[in-house]
C-alpha cells in the first residue's frame, strides 16, 4: 500500500517498467484518465508493446481540459502497436488500474495495481491518494474481468471482491451502511467514517441519515461539496463533516464501517456523486490485509483529529474552523508527512 503524496509514485512506474523488462509477462492492461505530457507510464508501455507484450491501455478522451493531450497520447500508443480502447459509449471510464499476467512455470499469475488517483507523476507530489498492489487471485481475476468488459462490450459475471459502478457499487454501499443501521438498533457497536471529495448523491445522504438516526456514529471527511447537513436534531445528531484544507489537496476515496468489529475498508476512485455511481465505470476495491487497514484506519483518525487546517460543516451550511488547540496543536498533514519521513 502506498499513501501518496507522503511515499514515492516510484513505484508504480518501476513496476511497469519491469514488467515491460520481463520476459516472462505475457500482458499488461491498463486505464488511462489523466497522465501528463512525457509521462514515464506512458514510455514503459510503449517498451512493452515494442518487446513484443499484448499491451492494451483504455483510455478516456474525455477527461476534463485533457481531451487534446489524450488524443495525442492514443496515437502516440497506437504508433506502438498497443491495443488502444476507447471505453464504453456513454460512461467514463474514471476507474484506476493496472494489470500485469505473468507466466510462472505452467501458471498464469495475475498483479494488479488499484488506485484512487490518476497514473499521473506530477499531481501524485501534490495529490493525497493510496495505491495498492496485490497478487490476490480473486482480486486479479477481478480487474481481468473488467478489462474484458472493457475491450470486448462483454457484461460482467459477478464480482468476487470488486464493487463496480454503474453496476454494483452504487446499492453495494448502501447495503453496508444499512447493515451498520441494523447492528446499531441491535444495541451493537456501529461506525462508518467516509473520505471522498464530493458527496452529493441523494439516496446515499437519505441512507446515511437513517443510519445516524438509528445511533450509528458517522465521521465524513469531504474536501468539496457536501449536500448532507450534519447536526440537524433528529436527523443528523450523530453525523461530523469536516473538510481538511491544508499543502497538499485531499483526493483518496475510502469508505469504512465497522461491520460488528469486522471492520471493513474500501478505497475506491468515486465519489459519492450522481455521475460516479451511474454514468462512469468506477472500482471500489478492498483492503484486506490487517496491517494495511491499521495504516489507514490510523491515517483517518489523524484527519478526524486535525485541529489547524479542518473546517466543520454547520446544519446552515456554514463552515467553522476547528477549535485550535495551542498546547496540542495537530495538523494531519504535517503529521504523515514527517512519519514517513522518519522511516
Amino acid at each position: 500500500l502506498l499513501h501518496h503524496p507522503y511515499e514515492s509514485f516510484s513505484p508504480v512506474i518501476e513496476f511497469l517498467r519491469q514488467a515491460a523488462a520481463d520476459p516472462d509477462v505475457l500482458a499488461i492492461k491498463q486505464t488511462l484518465y489523466r497522465t501528463g505530457p512525457d509521462s514515464p507510464v506512458v514510455d514503459a508501455l510503449v517498451k512493452a508493446a515494442r518487446a513484443g507484450k499484448e499491451v492494451t491501455v483504455v483510455i478516456e478522451l474525455r477527461a476534463r481540459f485533457d481531451e487534446g493531450a489524450n488524443i495525442k497520447l492514443a496515437s502516440r500508443l497506437q504508433d506502438a502497436a498497443v491495443h488502444v480502447v476507447y471505453g464504453v459509449v456513454g460512461y467514463k471510464t474514471h476507474a484506476k488500474m493496472c494489470l500485469v499476467l505473468r507466466r510462472e512455470g505452467k501458471v498464469l499469475c495475475n498483479y494488479v495495481h488499484l488506485g484512487t488517483g490518476n497514473y499521473h507523476p506530477k499531481t501524485a507530489r501534490l495529490y493525497t491518494d493510496y495505491g495498492l498492489f496485490s497478487a490476490n487471485k480473486e482480486l486479479g481475476d477481478d480487474v481481468r474481468r473488467v478489462f474484458v468488459q472493457l475491450t470486448s462490450l462483454g457484461q460482467v459475471s459477478k464480482l468476487n471482491k470488486l464493487l463496480q459502478s454503474p453496476f454494483t457499487l452504487h446499492k453495494g454501499l448502501i447495503a453496508k451502511i444499512e447493515r451498520e443501521m441494523l447492528h446499531a438498533q441491535s444495541g451493537k457497536p456501529a461506525r462508518i467514517i467516509i473520505k471522498v471529495n464530493a458527496l452529493v448523491e441523494e439516496e446515499i445522504i437519505r441512507a446515511l441519515y437513517r443510519a445516524a438516526q438509528a445511533g450509528v456514529e458517522i465521521k465524513l471527511i469531504v474536501r468539496g461539496i457536501c449536500c448532507l447537513k450534519p447536526g440537524i436534531k433528529g436527523v443528523s445528531e450523530k453525523i461530523e463533516v469536516r473538510s481538511i484544507i491544508g499543502r497538499f489537496l485531499e483526493h483518496a476515496r475510502v469508505y469504512v464501517f465497522s461491520n460488528e468489529g469486522n471492520t471493513e475498508v474500501y478505497a475506491a476512485s468515486a465519489d459519492l456523486m450522481h455521475r460516479n455511481m451511474f454514468r462512469r465505470v468506477e472500482i471500489c476495491f478492498p483492503i484486506e490485509n490487517k496491517k494495511l487497514q491499521e495504516r489507514i484506519l490510523n491515517d483517518l483518525e489523524g484527519y478526524l483529529k486535525d485541529n489547524s487546517q479542518a473546517w466543520l460543516l454547520q446544519s446552515d451550511g456554514s463552515y467553522h474552523r476547528a477549535v485550535y488547540d495551542a498546547e496540542q496543536p495537530f495538523q494531519v498533514q504535517t503529521e504523515l508527512l514527517q512519519t514517513h519521513l522518519a522511516v
